[in-house]
């Protein structure tokens, strides 16, 4: 199996059963060391979402806020809203695991083995939806993950950008919903509480190879890693190191953030 071709398919499906099926025909021949890198491979250019066919999208702020944990269609929403982040997040690690050539076989396994969990993160949300009696397109979505995967094609801003900022704001904002969900329990809402530890859980493991992986790229060229990080997601994400960040500092902290940068970002005297 040409590894970097059969990649670029998986990546390109825009059809959600078709790229997961993919994936895993993919990822059982990279399990079994049945492939070969092609380093004459030109990536492919990222001009649209693959999933443009069939959602709609909008710009982030014409979206509803979540609010409406007990009603049938507030749980739709909330679980829709997070359904598209998991199925945007297989195609930043697919893109991860395909863009980037001459890189240790470790670096590989690591962004496929996200692919894979954020396939499962996907299936668990939309098994919970279909009970609702709704479905993956039922909703507005937005394509920020998507442009911020365009800003980055490099390897150094992309994994800074991506799991060491979007992801690691995952670890702040889902807490914060499971919170809510407690607070309005119901049988469902334990349903969607359970689906959201998991994927706490393992966000956890997945900046942490995008941790990993920035102090990498930042040793290849010498670079300091708090300083640099700071700089590229002010540059992607302007304003993004001047706002007062709420922080989980324990998840990030096991993800690899030093006190240094969790003081900056929540503009706070420690990191306690």
């Amino acid at each position: 199996m040409d590894y970097f071709s059969n990649l670029e398919e998986v990546i390109l499906s825009n059809e959600p059963k078709d790229k997961i099926a993919k994936f895993k025909v993919f990822y059982k021949n990279f399990k079994e060391n049945n492939f070969f890198f092609n380093n004459d491979y030109t990536p492919y250019k990222m001009q649209n979402p693959s999933y443009e066919t069939f959602l709609n999208i909008v710009k982030p702020t014409t979206l509803p806020k979540i609010k409406n944990f007990n009603s049938i269609e507030g749980k739709k929403y909330l679980l829709h809203t997070i359904l598209h982040i998991e199925y945007s997040a297989i195609d930043l690690a697919l893109d991860a695991a395909l863009r980037y050539k001459d890189l240790p076989k470790d670096y590989y396994e690591d962004w496929l083995e996200v692919a894979n969990d954020e396939v499962r993160h996907f299936l668990m949300l939309e098994k919970l939806l279909n009970e609702l009696g709704g479905k993956y397109g039922d909703f507005d979505v937005h394509k920020n993950l998507f442009e911020a995967m365009e800003k980055t094609p490099e390897f150094l801003r992309r994994m800074a950008a991506v799991p060491r900022y979007l992801e690691a704001n995952g670890l702040d904002q889902n807490p914060k919903i499971m919170e809510k969900l407690n607070s309005n329990k119901d049988e469902f809402n334990d349903k969607i509480l359970d689906a959201l530890n998991t994927i706490l859980i393992e966000e956890v493991d997945h900046v942490s190879k995008g941790d990993r992986w920035f102090k990498y790229a930042c040793d290849l060229e010498n670079l300091p890693h708090d300083s640099t990080y700071l700089e590229i997601i002010e540059d992607v994400f302007p304003g993004s190191t001047k706002r007062k960040m709420d922080l989980n500092f324990e998840d990030r902290k096991k993800a690899g953030f030093s006190c240094d940068e969790l003081k900056i970002l929540s503009k706070k005297a420690d990191c306690s």
